[in-house]
């Protein structure tokens, strides 16, 4: 069985776009302890509920452990596709532009989430 061009290159984005949402999903889960609830509150959304994200913090490390292999498979597969020379099928800047974005923002929540756990008892001792 002989799978075309075509083919391989649209299976290459489906991945490509499952594994910049699994990105982005992890690292709103590794970030919904401390970064979120921050977040919400500068916004204005206030309640007693917020507080129920403080419980997902003992699963943090797991959350940011799935999130950065998500994010390495992610940034690979990006870099692959693009260093590949597949003629006309890959000339969809679009998608992949998304999908860059999103590994992007997925990295940036992620490094802010370990940055505020590391930065927060410099602050709190001081």
């Amino acid at each position: 069985m002989k799978i075309n061009q075509a083919d391989h290159v649209a299976d290459n984005q489906r991945r490509q776009n499952l594994v910049a949402a699994g990105g982005l999903l992890g690292a709103l889960a590794a970030s919904s302890c401390c970064i979120l609830p921050l977040v919400l509150f500068g916004l204005g959304v206030s309640g007693a509920w917020i507080g129920i994200f403080t419980r997902l913090a003992p699963y943090q490390p797991y959350f940011i452990a799935a999130t950065l292999a998500f994010l390495g498979y992610g940034y690979w597969l990006v870099h692959r596709s693009s260093t590949r020379a597949c003629g006309e099928a890959c000339a969809r800047p679009l998608p992949n532009q998304i999908v860059k974005a999103s590994l992007i923002l997925a990295t940036i929540l992620v490094v802010a989430a370990l940055g505020l756990d590391f930065l927060a008892p410099l602050f709190l001792n001081s």
